[in-house]
């Protein structure tokens, strides 16, 4: 069956949150309609399966929804780079800047290794920081990152010019 509401319509906009000023891409609606979340899905999968990656790298915290629905769907393995202090095992870690604050990444260090081909996965991608830092991370274990895909991109941000060399598949623009 085919999803006759555009995805657009599952994503509920919610001023000043986390702060004043920053308009959030609230996507639960879209998580909660099982269609909707599954066109989603497939929306983000199509640009990407050429690129036969072996792995997804989810960012937290949302992109572990969609990038383990991708893992499943492109039949690969899924990959969670978390908030520091959340994984048990040694990690390379990386800091970055958000569109209200700064943050950082870590994974295990043998999360990826050479000849690894990686697809890393967000919700959204507004400055680039969080995708820039996660493509370093994949750099550090010595695998390459192939693509990123996102289910929105905030054009109005400089996101794509962070993550040089990498391409960038978004389903939603705003």
């Amino acid at each position: 069956m085919t999803l006759t509401t555009p995805l657009s319509a599952f994503v509920r906009d919610v001023p000043d949150f986390p702060k004043a000023g920053i308009l959030f891409r609230d996507i639960t609606p879209l998580l909660s309609h099982a269609e909707a979340f599954g066109e989603a899905v497939e929306a983000m999968a199509q640009p990407v399966l050429t690129l036969q990656p072996t792995h997804v790298l989810g960012l937290e915290s949302r992109g572990f929804i969609f990038g383990s629905a991708l893992a499943q769907k492109l039949g690969v393995g899924f990959v969670p780079a978390r908030k520091p202090g959340k994984l048990p095992m040694p990690t390379h870690k990386e800091a970055y800047g958000l569109e209200y604050g700064s943050d950082a990444l870590e994974i295990h260090t043998d999360a990826f290794g050479p000849g690894d081909r990686v697809l890393i996965v967000d919700d959204v991608m507004a400055t680039g920081g969080t995708a820039a830092a996660a493509q370093r991370l994949v750099q550090k274990t010595g695998a390459q990152a192939v693509a990123l895909t996102v289910f929105i991109e905030l054009t109005s941000l400089p996101g794509r010019e962070k993550v040089e060399g990498l391409p960038v598949f978004s389903v939603l623009r705003y």
